[in-house]
């Protein structure tokens, strides 16, 4: 059986298709995935939060049925224009901003750009960029997806590069989950957010958040993809931002451990809810 806030909504803003996922009200939630994921992907989010919270998971231009972007190599505003076209069609005013390893680029752009709409901001095994690397280390990252993609299609480099996502501990159900959502990833829009992270330096937007949002950084014991020396150098960047280590996961820690991702989140946004048990294999790191 289905559940309802499975089957993705369609909604047409500024002449561009946007799907995503949609459950609950309440203060809003919007989550923005990574590079070889989906909206699909939040779906233990939407289930646990919107029981006091109004969650939107979006699919990125270029991913589902969304409309990709217009230029071949965008850029982070360029996701960042798109992301507040959704909003305000959703009628979406201020709101809660999670953003999962290249989502936490787009996330940091728009609170940016739009400090005002962001309540709070969460970067969550936040990818840098490759801006500062030299450029032939730049061509090689980039060329490497986009050949492994071109090689192998969505389902093939879904099996080679799904499973670095979870830790060593992952379920089965877990490898799974990622490799069948990086499956489904379209080659159009892959490449254009591939060319979003050759060029994106997070850390620069981050300097110059300079403290307006509030800001919580997540990353995962286990991390590979974004180790967590990574996530770290970010946030020294920001000494009164939080900054938590989950136990027992992987880059994609939001579907590994959803329960103590989750509880951080709804910490953070200070959300009313019925007391939790307390946390399992959550360490606090600064």
């Amino acid at each position: 059986m289905t559940i309802a806030f499975e089957t993705p909504k369609a909604i047409v803003a500024d002449g561009a298709v946007f799907s995503y996922l949609e459950a609950g009200s309440g203060p809003a939630v919007v989550l923005l995935h990574g590079v070889g994921s989906g909206a699909r992907s939040w779906k233990a989010q939407l289930a646990d939060l919107s029981g006091t919270c109004r969650v939107v998971a979006w699919d990125a231009p270029g991913y589902g049925s969304s409309t990709p972007l217009e230029p071949e190599r965008p850029d982070a505003s360029d996701y960042a224009g798109r992301l507040r076209s959704l909003v305000d069609a959703l009628q979406v005013d201020r709101f809660h901003l999670v953003g999962h390893s290249l989502g936490a680029i787009k996330a940091a752009r728009f609170a940016c750009e739009h400090p005002d709409r962001v309540m709070s901001l969460t970067l969550a095994g936040p990818s840098t960029g490759h801006a500062r690397l030299s450029p032939e280390e730049r061509d090689r990252l980039r060329n490497g997806r986009i050949d492994d993609l071109a090689k192998l299609g969505p389902r093939g480099m879904a099996q080679l590069r799904g499973p670095r996502l979870v830790s060593p501990l992952a379920t089965e159900q877990h490898r799974h989950a990622v490799i069948e959502t990086m499956a489904r990833v379209r080659p159009d829009g892959y490449r254009q957010a591939v060319a979003l992270l050759s060029g994106a330096d997070t850390g620069a937007d981050i300097a110059r958040l300079a403290g307006r949002v509030p800001l919580q950084f997540v990353y995962g014991e286990h991390d590979v993809v974004m180790p967590p020396e990574s996530t770290l150098a970010l946030a020294r960047q920001w000494p009164d931002a939080m900054v938590h280590r989950i136990d027992g996961a992987g880059h994609a820690m939001y579907l590994e451990q959803p329960q103590a991702f989750n509880d951080l989140l709804l910490r953070f946004m200070g959300a009313t809810l019925a007391p939790r048990d307390a946390m399992v294999g959550l360490a606090a790191a600064n």
